[in-house]
């Protein structure tokens, strides 16, 4: 049994590697030199189903291939990247495993982005200066929080937090209709009925507005577009 658990969680974050890699390539945002895409809101809901640990794996597997093979930033690109999303999926899910329930998973993901706008502050003004060059100092780099990097950081926290709960449920039922949760593996995996139909119509719902509201934000005030990342030929 335990064997089988563990094969099935290595496919999983397989899967979830697979899915947050096509997120990379089909959802990219940006924001003057900043980006982001719906990856940090797929792997967390995988992390939710199986662990922390899983989370962690899937957000370094995902991020190298995304520097290999699509990313323009470079280094410094793939350690602010990391950084980002370890902080969000992991953190989020290991409140969430600890308290399986609504307020678990809103304590999680509120606590996920707190975090993530505070390290990803910290690592603007030690590594952005280096990326942007030209004579740029840390100074330069904190005039752009307020204006920047700040809202950049938190909508994009917003917005990943808003998919994770829009998403949770049909990944659920997806998991479930495909057989994969099965054998013990939905207890091990932290699947539990949290949401009941309901309560996961209104979740749904006031995701769904956040998530409209956080890309309204983004596009109208930070001046954001959506862009398709083209493979290398």
């Amino acid at each position: 049994m335990q064997n089988n658990i563990k094969i099935r969680k290595m496919i999983a974050v397989g899967v979830f590697v697979a899915l947050s890699y096509i997120c990379c390539v089909l959802f990219h945002f940006k924001a003057a030199f900043l980006s982001f895409e719906l990856k940090d809101a797929v792997m967390t809901i995988g992390a939710m189903f199986f662990g922390p640990l899983a989370g962690l794996v899937t957000v370094v597997i995902t991020c190298l291939i995304e520097f290999v093979t699509i990313s323009g930033t470079g280094v410094y690109g793939l350690i602010m990247n990391v950084l980002a999303s370890i902080t969000f999926v992991c953190l989020g899910s290991l409140i969430y495993t600890k308290k399986r329930s609504m307020t678990g998973a809103v304590l999680g993901m509120v606590s996920a982005s707190c975090a993530m706008i505070i390290v990803m502050l910290l690592a603007n003004l030690l590594i952005t200066p280096h990326y942007i060059g030209n004579g740029t100092t840390s100074a330069d780099v904190a005039a752009m929080i307020p204006t920047l990097l700040f809202p950049f950081n938190l909508t994009k926290a917003i917005f990943n937090s808003a998919v994770v709960f829009l998403l949770y449920k049909p990944v659920s039922h997806a998991l479930k209709a495909s057989g994969f949760m099965k054998n013990g593996m939905a207890e091990v995996a932290g699947e539990v009925r949290v949401f009941h139909k309901k309560q996961s119509l209104i979740v749904m719902i006031t995701a769904l507005v956040i998530a409209a509201a956080a890309l309204a934000y983004f596009f109208l005030v930070l001046n954001g577009s959506f862009a398709l990342t083209n493979l290398p030929s």
